[in-house]
């Protein structure tokens, strides 16, 4: 099987490599869009600031690449925000693959944006969460999030509900780390090159 982690302007790369590593699988990070296109499996992970990386994803054509993808295609964090339509952060048109907007955590006394440490999510929805226990445990660190939708296969509460997963036909996403979210972020992981 050919795992394909997207190459990009972001960051947190290699704790996704050290994830992989952990559970056997092999990948190649590229940004190759034929490499791409024949993986089996697309992972888009990322930490960033959404206008500089979809700038980015613009200059190299990996804008139009990703949404055209056919394969399972797991975007993580700023993945995906970036795979919904528009985000507040700076005012970002997005890939739109979840038409969803990304708006900033409303400050609320007592609560601190960014939204930053262990969270539980709920609600699941998902073969991604298949074996994952009820209530989970994973790692955040946004100040963005999508708000609760048709595509929501996963929830988690802060300030208010949001989304912690999405999810569309071959396209898969989850707000939250899953190469730091220890036992349950692999699973997730294992999960999503099981499909």
């Amino acid at each position: 099987m050919k795992t394909v982690i997207i190459k990009y302007n972001a960051g947190n790369v290699q704790s996704v490599m050290y994830a992989l590593d952990r559970i056997g699988a092999s990948y190649l990070y590229t940004d190759d869009e034929n490499e791409i296109r024949t993986a089996d499996k697309v992972i888009f992970p990322g930490v960033g600031e959404a206008s500089t990386t979809m700038s980015y994803l613009r200059k190299t054509g990996l804008d139009l690449i990703i949404p055209s993808l056919k394969q399972p295609v797991f975007g993580t964090c700023i993945g995906m925000q970036l795979m919904c339509r528009y985000s507040e952060e700076n005012n970002t048109t997005c890939m739109g693959i979840f038409d969803v907007d990304v708006k900033r955590f409303a400050a609320t006394p007592g609560l601190k944006v960014p939204h930053m440490g262990w969270n539980n999510i709920s609600g699941y929805q998902s073969a991604l969460t298949n074996e994952v226990v009820d209530n989970a445990y994973v790692y955040f660190v946004h100040s963005y999030a999508a708000p609760v939708c048709k595509y929501t296969v996963a929830s988690c509460d802060y300030v208010a509900p949001f989304s912690a997963m999405l999810q569309k036909d071959n396209f898969y996403a989850a707000q939250f780390h899953c190469e730091i979210s220890g036992d349950v972020g692999q699973k997730i992981m294992e999960n999503f090159l099981k499909l």
